[in-house]
């Protein structure tokens, strides 16, 4: 076989091994499921006393279906057989009449997870990197192998569709303790264990008590009513028709896709399914910038301990770095050690990992941890003179092969690096807040900047699990110059007598995920004027805009803007109706200026302007990116 490798051992057991060829990770494609077939055509012939299959692949178990071929698909009738070919030979698979068990370690997902499902038993190695999930919807389809019968039936509906309708993954212990894997051992013990259950004559797993009454009629039909519900007030049903798809599979055809042609029909030749799927792709390229480059951090220094500062520091600590946080005092720093340790609590849970966590965040008054660092961060305000300052006085300080880098949101590098002896070593490293949420990390490349930092600073935006996109040093950047205005164009339709509630309305009826005035008090009043001067050349500042920030209401962090914040919310009144076209006219600046930044060589192209402007402001993902709705809609 080309795909996989089979062997008998002494004991009768066979095992089952993927090492997809020409691939760095597994998928499941139509040659690999064919020898799969084969395997068990085998083995019905000359049953063994039990198979383990897993992944020979450093990155994984299984990453799902191969997304290649699902993004050729182009009729119902290819969709139906692909799906079909999946259900069919993992059903098969289940039925088999010796036990069956999948060794999980590193990524399991969609497709992949739907192979364990079908497998009597499944162990999960205790691993950082072990990740379990249905992630279909993220690409605007369904688990249709299999996961949308067998996961609810595991571990129950309402964990099953938590899952299934979000996208959320499971780490081996979570897993474990929802029932979806049988066991979470360590790597030592993996093959002693892995013998020891498929020999066990253990039942499978299966949800008891009222997990296992709420996939029955009418408990079922009370589950689905809530999730439909859930999903309306997130998604709406003709942006994004997956999850709709799921619930209502799962609840009148028990999982099964192929008693439901019309939704497979409806699904994967959708505009939905094939934007997206365009998205992963686009996240995939991102993904690949900083491969080239060996540069690999273990110790990182931030000075500023502010809201980004804190949380670039924090967020570095959860990627495993140790990490030296400067301020002006101790007292400075502790709200940003506060928000950390939350943090730490809420991502880990186990109380001892946020302890770990916790001791590698040290606050750093006289910045000692200059001199250890790989990488600097200074991300002070943003004032020429004082950043200039900061640099000047960390660069003498730095080991020689060190990354030097500015968070500047709109600072131009050339001008901040006069102050140093190698200019060239200067890198921008841009996050956007809230930085636990967004993915996207402008890496910005100044004239003459030296290629091998560039490729360093990409390199540690994927350390830390954040997608890098190389921007040229230019008023803005890349994301930053596309919302001044779009959010200029929102802040005039209020001058013009439409409601601030009626802006945002057609925005979020467009698909975007906060509306441009929401979004406009959330990063600050002053902020955003301040932006508007500088990278919206020959306009006067809106009077909506202008008089909030004299009177002192900058948003959110005032508490007043152009909503009343409470407990972190936004106070609204009812929309009007939204007038003809708004949506169309607000996003037409934005798009402009996307078409010219890639014009300019701000980024490289526009399907790179579409990726960080999907992941830098959320825009709406199912439309494919601003550039790519522009000439598709045209």
């Amino acid at each position: 076989m080309k795909h996989w490798q089979f062997e008998i051992d002494a004991d009768g057991l066979a095992w089952l091994s993927l090492d997809k060829a020409g691939s760095a990770a597994n998928s499941l494609s139509a040659e690999v499921l064919g020898e799969l077939a084969g395997v068990l055509d085998q083995l019905d012939r000359d049953p063994p006393k039990g198979m383990i299959i897993r992944s020979l692949k450093a990155a994984g178990f299984i990453a799902g279906a191969d997304i290649e071929e699902f993004s050729q698909l182009d009729t119902p009738e290819k969709g139906r057989d692909l799906i079909a070919r999946g259900w069919n030979l993992f059903q098969r698979l289940a039925a088999v009449s010796y036990p069956t068990l999948a060794i999980i370690r590193g990524h399991c997902l969609g497709g992949g997870l739907e192979l364990a499902l079908a497998c009597r038993y499944r162990i999960a190695v205790e691993a950082a990197e072990t990740r379990l999930g249905l992630p279909e919807v993220m690409l605007g389809i369904f688990p249709g192998w299999g996961g949308m019968q067998r996961l609810p039936a595991i571990i129950g509906p309402v964990a099953a569709l938590d899952m299934m309708l979000s996208g959320k993954t499971l780490d081996a212990q979570h897993a474990k303790k929802t029932g979806l894997v049988d066991l979470c051992v360590a790597p030592r013990l993996l093959d002693a264990s892995a013998c020891g259950l498929l020999l066990s004559g253990k039942p499978a797993a299966r949800a008891t008590g009222l997990n296992a009454w709420i996939n029955r009629w009418p408990l079922k039909k009370l589950l689905a009513g809530k999730a439909r519900r859930q999903v309306a007030s997130k998604a709406r049903r003709e942006h994004y028709p997956a999850p709709w798809a799921i619930i209502d599979l799962w609840e009148k055809h028990n999982g099964n896709a192929l008693l439901a042609a019309e939704w497979i029909d409806r699904i994967i030749c959708s505009p939905t399914a094939r934007n997206l799927v365009r998205v992963f792709f686009l996240q995939e390229r991102l993904k690949n910038f900083g491969k080239a480059s060996e540069f690999k951090a273990q110790r990182v220094h931030v000075v500023g301990a502010g809201v980004m500062g804190g949380d670039i520091a924090a967020w570095c600590v959860l990627r495993g770095m140790t990490v030296t946080l400067q301020d002006r005092s101790l007292e400075c720093m502790r709200p940003a050690l506060q928000r950390a340790h939350a943090l730490f609590a809420r991502r880990l849970r186990d109380p001892l990992q946020a302890r770990a966590a916790g001791d590698r965040l040290i606050a750093d008054v006289d910045g000692a941890g200059v001199r250890h660092a790989d990488v600097v961060i200074e991300a002070i305000v943003e004032d020429i003179d004082a950043k200039q300052a900061v640099l000047k006085a960390l660069e003498p300080r730095m080991k020689p092969n060190a990354l030097l880098a500015t968070n500047t949101s709109s600072l131009m590098l050339e001008d901040l690096r006069t102050v140093l002896k190698q200019p060239g070593r200067l890198v921008g490293i841009h996050f956007f807040n809230p930085l636990a949420v967004m993915p996207l990390v402008e890496v910005v490349v100044a004239e003459g900047a030296d290629p091998a930092l560039v490729q360093a600073a990409c390199a540690f935006v994927r350390q830390i699990d954040k997608l890098p996109l190389p921007v040229k040093s230019a008023p803005g950047f890349l994301v930053n110059a596309v919302l001044a205005p779009y959010l200029l164009a929102a802040m005039r339709a209020v001058d013009a007598g439409v409601s601030p509630e009626t802006v945002d309305q057609a925005m979020l009826d467009f698909g975007m995920p906060m509306g441009p005035i929401e979004l406009a008090d959330t990063v600050g009043l002053d902020i955003a004027l301040a932006a508007g001067k500088a990278l919206v050349v020959g306009n006067a500042a809106p009077d909506c805009l202008q008089t909030r920030v004299d009177q002192g209401w900058m948003g959110k962090k005032t508490g007043q803007g152009f909503y009343v914040w409470v407990n972190g919310k936004a106070k609204k009144g009812a929309a009007a109706a939204i007038p003809a076209g708004l949506a169309e006219r607000l996003l037409m600046p934005l798009i402009d200026c996307a078409q010219q930044c890639v014009a300019d060589g701000v980024v490289h192209d526009a399907d790179l302007a579409d990726a960080g402007i999907i992941f830098g402001t959320g825009f709406a993902p199912f439309t494919g990116g601003p550039l790519y709705f522009r000439h598709h809609k045209a």
